[in-house]
């Protein structure tokens, strides 16, 4: 057990407020023992995981000479997993030390040592001599220890990493004083550590490119050899018969046109495997195994006009939640790779098709359980400060890293640059570099508020009910967070504080308001062409209480079959033909007045003289989730507008409407619905009876009169037929 094997001086269950089941089995001989990398796999490695000495110190360069006790990594010093649950001062430095032999059968071969991550500047060496540095707390990193490796007795391996946390490097939401939505740090080593023996000349990476219109994946080795000797096979197979075989030169992209294309979706996440194989002749060098999924991500335009987004040629409506990837045990490091896969697999159990993976990045396995299971992932870059040239050049480099090394996942379908303005910069170029490095995959510029036009999406942040950003050029309109409703359970709360960006009572209540937001989801994805949206969040963190989950992972708050029904299935309210469309499919001519007509306005024979005509919608630009086609500041506006009804659509009409403020709707001179106070977007509202039976086919007159107060103002309306039965 950890407990007795990690902390002298302290147990885990008196270091930490909570932990996750998971924790009590893990132990130093098994700690996270899963191979680390899937998408470049070979047969031989040694795990370098388990009880490290650790000391901390002010010397940033000399070596110490004692220790102060055991770590447990690859938990991070702050985390009680770690069995140390200490802070790291910003002018100190946290000292690793571990000692190892090589098998006898590596002898011939070079030593590599990989790092999947350390926060934040990590130097390492090698039976005394220096042989690596690197800086970047979310990116993995390698250094070759053949030149100063023993191979005859023990090595040591000596580690030294400084982290200011709150300095001016990509940070995310670690903060030195965690309080609500910022956490505690996680510093040095937080990945797997591990041994690799490599031929003398062997594959360095690989990059797959889907090409599903082609039936086809582009295939671009790279290996640490130019001779002209070498060539490069890359086998391809589905369900272990082989569909695709081509042999290209090291550095050079080859098509592979596959026998047999399955696409990868959510729904279906088909994986191809491949053998990469570095040949001299007919002999093999080196080879290493991996795996793609077909998948093509687009935004398009659907039948109404509207901007949506495209998985393999077919409109998808994304339905996410926001995972921060905290751990009550491991802070930023899981307690176990079934953890990792736990938090996945409840997303699914969810209905949710999309996880935004927020100001954080994950280790291989993480993605590899969501390529695996079928989730779309959008990749967040961790923020920072990126206030001096310095901070943005360390920003600049993680996010390169962050993108060349995560690049072969086809669950990951967009990148996130900034969040909220922090720390943003440079927006539009980086926006169009990051275009040119991935064409394959959506760019998101800001999610919430700071949006610099670029990139493919508009994102806003709406708490806790959605909303819709204003449709803008060619770019779909998707909420990147919304919701945050809390709920703390007794038992497996943090700390006594806990909160949310809106309280709930209990779990019932809980899973009732959730299933109306994601209604209001609905309404916005119809009626406004809303693309997607990301609830906050899976599980609570910290204090932060507005998670499907507790943070230790024991509670599932909510009613599982009731969310996944919402998140799944489509209310038929909010589907339909549209038989008098509103702005947002077109520019459509109302006649209107600001000063009141006469009484019977209403009427499919009023004619008044004074009335003007221009396109809905009406209102002030600027108003939440307006199309403004004809400006309107008065108090009051009154609307009439004729249509022709088919005679399917005579007694089956609900009423399209976006108003601020009251606004009464008559058809053909029946009262139809009377509206009280302001939308942020387009709802769809019942007609009365009577109104419904005065519709007529033919022709028709819709009448509307909306009333402002103060703040914003808006109105437009249109009639959509209900859906047939079935």
């Amino acid at each position: 057990m950890l407990v007795a094997l990690v902390c002298p001086i302290a147990r885990a269950e008196e270091l930490a407020p909570m932990l996750t089941r998971w924790a009590a089995s893990v132990s130093p001989t098994n700690v996270h023992a899963e191979y680390p990398r899937p998408q470049f796999a070979r047969p031989q490695w040694q795990n370098l995981n388990g009880l490290w000495e650790y000391t901390i110190t002010t010397d940033t360069q000399r070596a110490p000479q004692t220790f102060a006790g055991q770590i447990l990594v690859p938990f991070p010093i702050e985390s009680r997993l770690s069995g140390v649950a200490k802070r790291l001062d910003e002018q100190s430095t946290l000292w690793y030390r571990r000692h190892f032999t090589v098998p006898e059968a590596w002898r011939g071969q070079r030593v590599q040592l990989h790092f999947g991550a350390v926060d934040w500047a990590a130097t390492v060496w090698l039976n005394g001599r220096m042989i690596g540095s690197h800086r970047g707390g979310y990116d993995s990193f390698s250094l070759d220890l053949t030149q100063n490796l023993n191979r005859d007795r023990e090595n040591e391996l000596l580690v030294a990493v400084q982290d200011p946390t709150e300095g001016d490097q990509p940070r995310g939401k670690q903060s030195r004083k965690p309080e609500g939505i910022f956490y505690t740090p996680s510093s040095g080593i937080w990945q797997t550590v591990w041994l690799e023996p490599v031929p003398q000349s062997h594959l360095t990476s690989v990059r797959l490119v889907p090409d599903l219109n082609a039936g086809a994946v582009r295939v671009t080795p790279l290996a640490d050899t130019l001779a002209a000797d070498v060539t490069v096979e890359v086998v391809v197979r589905l369900f272990g018969e082989e569909v695709g075989r081509a042999s290209s030169d090291v550095g050079a992209e080859t098509s592979i046109k596959l026998a047999k294309v399955r696409s990868w979706s959510p729904s279906t996440p088909q994986l191809y495997d491949a053998t990469v194989r570095l040949l001299r002749g007919s002999n093999v060098v080196d080879e290493v195994e991996t795996y793609f999924g077909l998948r093509e991500i687009r935004v398009g335009v659907d039948e109404k006009g509207m901007r949506r987004l495209f998985l393999n040629g077919q409109q998808m409506f994304q339905m996410g939640v926001l995972d921060q990837g905290f751990w009550p045990d491991g802070l930023y490091t899981a307690p176990s790779d079934e953890a990792l896969r736990y938090d996945l697999e409840t997303a699914k159990q969810l209905g949710f098709n999309l996880v935004r993976k927020h100001v954080k990045v994950e280790p291989e396995r993480w993605y590899y359980w969501a390529d695996k299971l079928g989730l779309l992932v959008w990749q967040d870059m961790p923020s920072g400060n990126n206030a001096t040239e310095a901070g943005r050049r360390d920003f600049r480099m993680e996010l390169e890293r962050m993108m060349d090394q995560k690049m072969n996942h086809p669950s990951i379908v967009m990148w996130v640059l900034f969040n909220e303005g922090w720390g943003q910069f440079d927006t539009e170029r980086l926006v169009r570099w990051m275009k040119a490095v991935d064409p394959t995959r959506l760019v998101n510029n800001a999610s919430g508020w700071t949006d610099a036009k670029a990139g493919d999406v508009i994102d806003m942040h709406s708490y806790p009910e959605p909303s819709v950003p204003t449709p803008e050029g060619a770019r779909a309109g998707v909420i990147g967070e919304f919701g945050g409703l809390g709920l703390s359970v007794e038992g497996h709360k943090w700390s006594s504080q806990a909160w949310g960006y809106q309280g709930m009572a209990d779990a019932q209540k809980l899973t009732s308001r959730y299933c109306a937001l994601v209604d209001k989801v609905w309404e916005l994805q119809n009626m406004n062409g809303l693309a997607a949206a990301v609830y906050t969040q899976l599980a609570d963190v910290e204090t932060e209480c507005n998670g499907f989950l507790t943070y230790d992972r024991h509670t599932l708050k909510v009613d599982v079959k009731k969310v996944r029904q919402a998140n799944t299935h489509q209310p038929a309210s909010f589907t339909g033909v549209m038989v008098l469309p509103t702005a947002l499919q077109g520019e459509y001519r109302w006649r209107y007045a600001t000063e009141k007509p006469t009484n019977d306005w209403t009427q499919m024979d009023h004619h008044g003289s004074t009335w003007k005509e221009g396109p809905g919608g009406f209102g002030i630009s600027g108003t939440p989730g307006t199309l403004v086609r004809t400006e309107w500041k008065t108090s009051d506006i009154w609307l009439r507008r004729e249509f022709t009804l088919p005679e399917p659509h005579t007694n089956s009409c609900n009423l399209v409407i976006h108003h601020d403020e009251d606004a009464e709707v008559y058809l053909n001179g029946v009262l139809a619905a009377r509206v009280e106070g302001h939308t942020v977007g387009y709802v769809v509202v019942r007609i009365n009876t009577e109104a419904q039976a005065a519709l007529r086919p033919g022709r028709n007159v819709m009448a509307v009169h909306c009333h402002q107060t103060t703040g914003g103002q808006y109105i437009d309306a249109g009639l959509m037929a209900a859906p047939p039965a079935k």
